[in-house]
């Protein structure tokens, strides 16, 4: 399935999160339309933990994941967004708050996810960020605790949005995206090549995880 989604790089630039500044907007009601979409595809595939990712580095993945958990908590469910980038961070910069804490930092079990996770100032929308940037990413993400920190998160929240690395750069998506129920590719108009997009989706599927739709972003 294709969702088509255009975002103004001028509202982009003046505030990433379109939907909860500007609900009333067309960009809002777009990305109204992809959280809906998304929860009938979840539905339908029993998914609770969702990635987000792309083939290449600036296709506005993390932009898209950030809008899209702000319009499913004003539908009143319970997120909890997860930076599993753990190279390249943004998360914590939409956020207005900082790295110095997050998931790097449960999986080595320096803290609790209680005592890790922010609560945003959107209402029923959480916040683990990356944390301070490890040595060993990609053995963080495949560690049993990665895997069990998906399992108990699921008992407090009805979605769990995962930000990811790019998928043809590193390793680590393709690791983490087979502990996901579900797998979203956002591609860019006009800047994504078909050869990039194919073989994403044949590395999706490698790993044994479910591809559930991908986003044409602008």
């Amino acid at each position: 399935m294709i969702i088509n989604k255009r975002i103004s790089k001028q509202k982009k630039r003046k505030n990433p999160f379109v939907t909860y500044y500007y609900p009333e907007s067309a960009l809002a009601d777009q990305f109204q339309m992809i959280q809906t979409n998304i929860n009938f595809l979840m539905s339908e595939k029993m998914t609770q933990t969702l990635m987000i990712t792309s083939p290449d580095e600036g296709d506005g993945k993390s932009i898209l994941l950030a809008n899209i958990a702000v319009s499913m908590a004003q539908q009143k469910k319970k997120v909890l967004v997860i930076d599993t980038n753990l190279r390249t961070p943004a998360l914590h910069d939409f956020f207005h708050t900082t790295n110095s804490s997050g998931l790097t930092d449960v999986l080595t079990g320096r803290m609790s996810f209680n005592e890790a996770v922010y609560h945003t100032e959107i209402w029923r929308l959480d916040l683990l960020a990356s944390g301070s940037i490890p040595i060993n990413p990609f053995e963080l993400l495949g560690s049993s605790m990665m895997k069990d920190l998906l399992i108990k998160v699921k008992e407090s929240y009805d979605v769990i949005l995962l930000d990811s690395t790019a998928l043809l750069k590193l390793p680590d998506t393709k690791l983490l995206a087979s502990l996901c129920d579900g797998v979203l590719l956002v591609v860019k108009n006009g800047k994504t090549k078909l050869q990039s997009a194919t073989e994403a989706k044949k590395m999706i599927e490698f790993s044994k995880a479910k591809l559930i739709g991908v986003i044409l972003n602008q």
